[in-house]
């Protein structure tokens, strides 16, 4: 089932989410909610505060080839156990922060623990995008948002464009 989207400023997204205490039928049926919300709107990655779900869940799929197969991954209670010093910059959007991009350094390849959908424990390397991605996910579990790496003017402008697209949605519906 697809989910609406909490968009920024919205205090749901900078709290801290709590970790999931086990796996359950449910936290599946989240994790493919998620994935169905993330596909459609389209993004590479969800996290669940960002749909109003204050757990440690996230959901992505960096493949973006041409014919290459999806591959969907959630992961409960990740966490980042190691980071290289080799920094990248990515230019970075989220679908809580619609329509506005910005270069953000993290580290270049990180290394992530976390459950996977059948409670096992997983330890996988990514680089590139996905190390992007991931780090950006987890980020919204701990209650950042990729505009806090940026200089406060810069974050105080897509804060004002924000809070006018929500202003102007709910005129929308009105």
């Amino acid at each position: 089932m697809k989910r609406p989207i909490l968009i920024h400023p919205d205090p749901r997204l900078k709290k801290v989410a709590p970790p999931v205490p086990d796996l359950s039928d449910d936290l599946r049926a989240l994790a493919d909610d998620m994935l169905e919300t993330m596909y459609a709107a389209p993004g590479i990655g969800l996290a669940a505060p960002q749909i109003g779900v204050d757990a440690r869940v996230i959901v992505l799929d960096c493949v973006k080839g041409e014919g290459e197969a999806p591959r969907p991954v959630a992961m409960f209670n990740p966490e980042i156990v190691a980071k290289s010093d080799m920094l990248n910059v990515y230019e970075e959007g989220c679908l809580s922060i619609p329509d506005q991009y910005a270069d953000v350094e993290r580290p270049a390849e990180v290394t992530v623990r976390w459950i996977d959908r059948d409670g096992k424990e997983r330890q996988e390397d990514f680089d590139g995008l996905w190390a992007t991605c991931v780090q950006h996910e987890i980020d919204h579990l701990n209650g950042v948002l990729f505009i806090d790496y940026l200089k406060p003017l810069k974050r105080q402008l897509i804060t004002r464009k924000m809070v006018k697209l929500k202003k102007d949605r709910a005129r929308e519906k009105a």
